[in-house]
C-alpha cells in the first residue's frame, strides 16, 4: 500500500475507487473559528434587516448556479464519494429546485399570521429570524443536504456556518463559491473546515442560535446532548431503516425492479432507502428471484458510467468493510445471501449489491441500518403481520407500502410509526415536501412549509385597540 493509500483523517479528497489520497486540506485553527463566529454574528443584522424578497432575491442567483455548474458539481462528487454522475447532476439540479422553492415561497410562508383574540386588539404570530446556525453535513448528498438546511434559513433572515463532511471538501469549497458568486454578502454563508472539538465551541459560543445535522445516531446523540446543555434549538436527522411494504402486484418482476433501483440509488447510501422490503408470502419467491437475477448482474464502474448494470464505490473503503461486516455477520448467524455481497479488492471501496433474507429478531442486522448495496427482504403472510414487522424498529424516517387496492395500502400505510409514509410511490419526494423522522430517526422537518419553521422566534405582536 502506497503512502497514498493509507488510511488518512482530516479533511482530504480520497478517491473510492482506489483509495488514493489526491488533495489535503488544513483544518481551521482556532483563530479561523473566531473569525467565522464573528463574521456570522456580524453579518445577521443587516442580513435580517433586508426585506425578505431583497434576501429571496440573491437566493435565486444561487439556485441558477447550481443548475448552471451541474456538470462541475457531479464530477467533483464522483471522485469524492463515488456518487453515479448522472445521479450528481440530478442533485445539484434539486439544489436549484430547493432554493428556487424557498425564493419563490419564502415571503408568505414566513408571513405574518393573525389569531383571534378575546381580549381586544389586534394579534399576531410573527416568524423572525434568530441568528447564526451551525450546520453539520454528511457525505452521502454532499450538495442537496446543505440547500435544504441553508435555502429556508437564508431566506428567512439567518446566517449559515457549515461543517461539511471530512471527505467532502472540494464540494464545500464549490459550495462556497456558489455563494460567493452569487452575490451573498460575507458572512452570511460561511464553509468551515472544523475538528470535531472545534464543533462543540461553536455550538457553546452564545453567538450561535441553533444547530442542524443530519448523520449517524451516534453524532446525533452527541451534537442533542451538547445543543440541550447550551440551550440551543437543534434538528437532527438521523439514520433509518425504512420498510417497504409490497402487499400484492400484478407484475411482480416489474415490482421488483422498482424496489431494486430504489435500493440502488446513490449505491444505497440514502437515509431513507428502503433498507427492509417486507413481502406478502404468495409473491415472495418470484419477488427474491428477480432481486437475485438484477444482483447477480451487476458488475463495478466507474460513477461516470451510465449502464444501469454497473455498480459504484462506497464513499470509502471503511464503509465497505462495516458494510461486508455486517452481512457477513447475518450469514454466520443463519441469513441467506442470495447474491452479492464480495467486497473489493486492495483499498477499492467496492461492494457488490446483495440481496440477504431469513433475518431473524435474534439478528444484529435485524436492528442495524446497513448502509449501501444490500436488499434485504422479509416473507409476511397478512396486513397485519407486515404492519407489525415494518414499525418493529428503532427508526422512524419513511416507508412505503404498495397494493394494486389503493384503499388497502393506505390502512397500512396509515399505521406506519414514520416521518414520512408513501403509498404507491417508493417516496414522495420534492422542494415542498417535508423531510424527516420519528424515534432514533431525530427530530425536526427540512423541506416545505415546515422547513421555515424551525430555525425561527415565532413572535407574539399584540397591538393593543
Amino acid at each position: 500500500m502506497s503512502d497514498k493509500q493509507m488510511s488518512v483523517g482530516g479533511y482530504r479528497v480520497q478517491n473510492p475507487r482506489t483509495g488514493e489520497v489526491t488533495e489535503t486540506f488544513d483544518t481551521a485553527d482556532d483563530e479561523q473559528i473566531q473569525q467565522v463566529l464573528e463574521s456570522a454574528h456580524s453579518a445577521f443584522e443587516p442580513w435580517s434587516d433586508k426585506t425578505i424578497e431583497e434576501r429571496a432575491e440573491v437566493v435565486s442567483r444561487v439556485a441558477e448556479l447550481f443548475t448552471e455548474r451541474k456538470d462541475e458539481l457531479a464530477r467533483i462528487i464522483a471522485e469524492e464519494m463515488g456518487k453515479p454522475v448522472p445521479e450528481g447532476v440530478e442533485e445539484a439540479e434539486f439544489c436549484t429546485d430547493i432554493f428556487n422553492y424557498f425564493a419563490d415561497n419564502g415571503p408568505d410562508l414566513a408571513a405574518d399570521q393573525e389569531i383571534t383574540s378575546f381580549s381586544g386588539g389586534k394579534a399576531y404570530v410573527q416568524r423572525r429570524p434568530v441568528g447564526a446556525l451551525l450546520g453539520i453535513m454528511p457525505w452521502n448528498f454532499p450538495y442537496y443536504q446543505v440547500a435544504r438546511f441553508a435555502a429556508p434559513n437564508m431566506v428567512l433572515g439567518n446566517t449559515i456556518i457549515l461543517k461539511h463532511a471530512e471527505i467532502c471538501p472540494r464540494s464545500a469549497t464549490a459550495i462556497q463559491q456558489i455563494m460567493d458568486d452569487a452575490g451573498v454578502p460575507d458572512g452570511v454563508y460561511n464553509s468551515v473546515f472544523a475538528s470535531h472539538d472545534q464543533i462543540a465551541d461553536i455550538i457553546a459560543d452564545p453567538r450561535v442560535q441553533g444547530v442542524s445535522l443530519t448523520g449517524s445516531e451516534r453524532a446525533g446523540a452527541v451534537v442533542g446532548a451538547l445543543a440541550g446543555q447550551h440551550l440551543k434549538k437543534a434538528v437532527l436527522e438521523l439514520g433509518g431503516s425504512d420498510p417497504y411494504v409490497v402487499l400484492d402486484a400484478d407484475d411482480v418482476k416489474e415490482a421488483a425492479q422498482t424496489a431494486w433501483e430504489t435500493r440502488m440509488y446513490n449505491t444505497g447510501q440514502a437515509c431513507n432507502s428502503n433498507k427492509r422490503m417486507i413481502v406478502m408470502e404468495d409473491i415472495y419467491d418470484d419477488f427474491v428471484a428477480e432481486l437475485t437475477n438484477l444482483a447477480s448482474r451487476m458488475k463495478p464502474g466507474d460513477p461516470a458510467d451510465e449502464d444501469e448494470e454497473v455498480f459504484s464505490p462506497l464513499s470509502s473503503r471503511g464503509a465497505a468493510e462495516r458494510l461486508h461486516e455486517q452481512v457477513q455477520k447475518a450469514v454466520a448467524d443463519g441469513a441467506t445471501l442470495h447474491a452479492g455481497g464480495e467486497l473489493g479488492d486492495g483499498e477499492s471501496a467496492y461492494y457488490s449489491p446483495a440481496v440477504l433474507t431469513g433475518i431473524t429478531p435474534e439478528m444484529d442486522a435485524y436492528r442495524e441500518e446497513l448502509f449501501g448495496p444490500v436488499a434485504v427482504v422479509y416473507k409476511v403472510g397478512s396486513d397485519e403481520e407486515a404492519l407489525r414487522l415494518a414499525n418493529d424498529s428503532p427508526f422512524g424516517l419513511g416507508g412505503a407500502v404498495f397494493s394494486q387496492d389503493q384503499s388497502r395500502a393506505e390502512k397500512v400505510a396509515q399505521k406506519l410509526q414514520v416521518g414520512m409514509s408513501n403509498v404507491n410511490t417508493p417516496a414522495g419526494e420534492g422542494a415542498e415536501l417535508p423531510f424527516g423522522g420519528v424515534k432514533r430517526s431525530g427530530f425536526g422537518r427540512e423541506l416545505g412549509p415546515l422547513g421555515m419553521d424551525e430555525f425561527v422566534n415565532k413572535r407574539l405582536y399584540y397591538v393593543e385597540d
